[in-house]
């Protein structure tokens, strides 16, 4: 299979191939659309600036081919970054960002110390027959790693598959149909970080 990794200079690429790979899968990490094309899954990586990482996609012209990849409904994941740049606007620099899933990202309030950074547990939405095949194998309260300052607020909840708590209930996964994000490192997560990507992998592979 061909399993794309998304190099635009914003995202910890080296722990998600290593990751990917231990899973079997060996990913093509670019940042030239042309590779789209025939990929059977794709990630969009992602740490620091939600400003600076939309400029990084713009100058490499990979904003329309990500939107056009997700439309065609093949396996797509963001992480961390990755799903905050899916929303419309980002309250950092308050910028536009991929407008794929109706929503802001916002800053965590204040009070709290941010970055939140660390284990803290994942409450899934739905009982274990209901729920995304990204998620199948994986207990509830799993506990997976963070690193994040600001937060996916989803417009429609219906996508919004599990919650963390931090000061505020925020959306830690999102995942409908193809499309799935976390706000957490799945890479920095150990086993249960290892088994979501599993579970992802297998979304594109032929049964």
């Amino acid at each position: 299979m061909k399993l794309v990794v998304i190099d635009y200079e914003s995202g910890n690429l080296r722990s998600v191939s290593r990751a990917l790979e231990s899973q079997g899968v060996t990913p093509l990490v670019i940042g030239d659309a042309s590779e789209f094309g025939d990929a059977d899954a794709m990630v969009l990586p992602g740490v620091g600036s939600g400003p600076s990482a939309m400029d990084a996609l713009n100058q490499r012209n990979l904003v329309d081919p990500i939107r056009d990849y997700i439309s065609s409904g093949r396996p797509f994941l963001g992480v961390c970054l990755g799903l905050q740049l899916l929303l419309d606007r980002t309250e950092e620099g308050d910028a536009p960002c991929l407008g794929v899933v109706p929503g802001d990202t916002k800053l965590l309030p204040a009070g709290l110390k941010v970055p939140h950074m660390g284990w803290n547990s994942v409450t899934f939405k739905d009982d274990t027959a209901n729920r995304h095949p990204v998620l199948a194998g994986i207990p509830d309260d799993s506990f997976f790693y963070f690193v994040h300052s600001y937060y996916a607020d989803p417009e429609h909840r219906d996508g919004v598959s599990a919650t963390t708590e931090y000061g505020i209930p925020f959306c830690s996964i999102y995942a409908s149909g193809n499309l799935i994000a976390t706000q957490f490192h799945p890479e920095k997560s150990g086993p249960v970080g290892l088994k979501f990507y599993r579970n992802f992998i297998a979304m594109a592979r032929p049964n």
